[in-house]
């Protein structure tokens, strides 16, 4: 009950946890990709118009066109 009250009222919780086995996975890959210079200043003006990130916008289209099971997959 103690760590409920501190995590709710923004205290100090790190005397409640063990961290010392504490771990967190990596989740992510760098990978590297060639674009034409054409398409990265397409990609550019898209992001922007977004409001987000080129990195964001290319994550977010992957996922789009992978997660769809007509188009994209079984390539």
């Amino acid at each position: 009950m103690k760590f409920d009250e501190h995590f709710d009222n923004n205290g100090d919780i790190e005397s409640f946890v063990d961290l010392s086995k504490a771990s967190r996975p990596n989740r992510t890959k760098r990978v590297n990709v060639d674009f034409p210079i054409w398409m990265v200043e397409a990609l550019d003006r898209e992001a922007k118009h977004l409001g987000v990130t080129r990195q964001a916008l290319v994550k977010i289209w992957l996922a789009d066109c992978l997660g769809r099971e007509s188009r994209c997959q079984g390539r």
